[in-house]
């Protein structure tokens, strides 16, 4: 493979290629391995057609394509390595001429990790950590184990009506709607079995208890690392790549699709009702986005200085249960994403040591 560096501005770096045709064509049966996991084929079961038997049902441009990403998913960190490039985010990566029997051509671009001038983190996140003021002890009352466990039964309650029965809650109970607390299951050792590996109902009710408490740890551990956050952004100055920035924002954009799907809308449906373009919303979160790109720059840089990198194993473990969950997951994607949360965590638990 050949490779080109080309270093671009705002922290951004060009990387164009050529893999020669007899590399390129190796990649052939593992594409048409990926491709037969998702086709369905008669006489087969979905994923189990051989490989010849799949190569006569794919088109050849999907197969090409399926093989250049192949390819640059197994490429790209070895660029990266080689070139000694630190990249940082997710890469853009497109393909500049593919054709059988052909070189494959590509160009990536990506983020590379700017110069920041930190701000102390270390001692920010001490300060942070010892507001005494600020901190509170963590406490279950009764009254929220009692809220849950009523939840609980009424929830038994609802699955045990006949389904012809349910009606909507403003309806009358007699007529099937709101069930009356007097005809919730009783809160017993039965009731606790039900729920799992519950020999009495004091295990689940301290479970309950339990589960309570660690939430309420969760709450204040983010409080404690939002501070940190806000904090180590304010006080950090430095270049942001572009690249960056329009990653996050596709982020965004993308949670707020995933939300108006799963709520029965369309996406273009939404924009109508509030009069707006993808456009207008991406303008909008632009310093939020810009915001989040500065705080993983941050946190990788820190990561660097501290030689808190997550290890090959950790991310390969974690790549590979999301594939397995996910069977149309792209590798790469996983990768970044596992690679960046578990730095994420890593450099978060760093601060959160700091007394």
């Amino acid at each position: 493979m050949k490779t080109t560096i080309k270093k671009l501005e705002k922290s951004e770096v060009e990387i164009t290629g050529v893999l020669e045709v007899a590399e390129f064509e190796k990649y052939e049966k593992k594409a048409l391995e990926r491709i037969g996991e998702r086709m369905e084929l008669p006489g087969f079961r979905k994923g189990k057609a051989p490989v010849a038997i799949v190569k006569e049902n794919v088109q050849e441009m999907q197969l090409l394509e399926e093989m250049a990403e192949v390819a640059l998913q197994e490429n790209y960190i070895k660029i990266l390595e080689e070139n000694k490039i630190d990249a940082i985010g997710r890469p853009q990566i497109s393909i500049t001429k593919i054709g059988k029997g052909s070189n494959l051509e590509f160009k990536i671009i990506t983020a590379i990790l700017p110069e920041m001038k930190l701000g102390d983190y270390k001692n920010i996140a001490k300060k942070e950590n010892s507001k005494e003021e600020d901190k509170k002890e963590i406490i279950v009352d009764e009254k929220e184990v009692e809220k849950v466990i009523l939840d609980l039964r009424k929830m038994r309650a609802e699955q045990a009506r006949p389904a012809h029965e349910h009606k909507p809650a403003s309806t009358d109970a007699s007529q099937g709607g709101e069930i009356p607390e007097s005809e919730y299951p009783a809160f017993d050792d039965e009731f606790a079995k039900s729920f799992g590996k519950f020999k009495v109902a004091d295990e689940l009710k301290e479970k309950i208890r339990s589960n309570i408490k660690i939430e309420k740890e969760t709450v204040e551990k983010d409080r404690v690392r939002l501070a940190i956050v806000e904090e180590l952004v304010k006080q950090t100055q430095g270049e942001i790549p572009e690249i960056l920035i329009q990653s996050e924002t596709d982020k965004i954009m993308y949670r707020l699709e995933a939300d108006i799907t799963n709520a029965g809308l369309k996406m273009e449906d939404y924009l109508k009702q509030i009069n707006k373009k993808g456009q207008d919303l991406r303008n909008e979160w632009r310093a939020d986005a810009e915001k989040r790109a500065k705080l993983q720059i941050i946190i990788h840089t820190i990561s660097e200085k501290e030689k808190l990198a997550p290890t090959e194993e950790e991310i390969e473990k974690d790549v590979v249960k999301i594939t397995e969950m996910y069977k149309d997951a792209d590798p790469t994607r996983a990768r970044t994403y596992v690679e960046q949360m578990l730095e994420n965590e890593k450099v978060f638990k760093f601060l959160e040591e700091q007394k």
